[in-house]
């Protein structure tokens, strides 16, 4: 019984690690954001997010015209974690510079260099009349 209340406290603390080390990366995007930074923004993206774009500059048009809230968000809240197939979702609740409230989530992927950021989608419109 003691092995395998060991286990299960290992295979927690493991998906507790790769929720911190997620939300560690999102983190790290969002501040490079926040900086205009997006070159060192750039690089928290996976391959194939780096290949659709190709440079940081065209990454970073492309977050200003279609992720504002992500760009300059406010209020950062992480929501439910979880895996699916070789990838793991994190969803994130934003509050942008004017107050919405946006729910977004990160499809995250583990390479050689760590966690990336393999996709974001909008899951809902700004509330509207608060």
């Amino acid at each position: 019984m003691k092995g395998l209340l060991t286990g299960l406290m290992l295979l927690a603390g493991g998906a507790q690690a790769d929720e911190a080390a997620i939300r560690g990366v999102i983190d790290d995007q969002l501040d490079a954001f926040r900086a205009d930074d997006f070159a060192s923004a750039f690089t928290f993206a996976a391959p194939n997010i780096q290949d659709i774009f190709r440079n940081p500059d065209t990454f970073g048009r492309m977050v200003r015209e279609g992720y504002p809230m992500v760009w300059h968000p406010g209020r950062v809240q992480y929501l439910g974690t979880s895996e699916e197939g070789a990838s793991w979702r994190q969803d994130v609740l934003i509050t942008d510079e004017a107050g919405r409230l946006h729910t977004l989530a990160y499809t995250m992927i583990e390479t050689p260099e760590g966690w990336k950021i393999a996709g974001v989608e909008i899951l809902r419109d700004p509330e509207v009349g608060a």
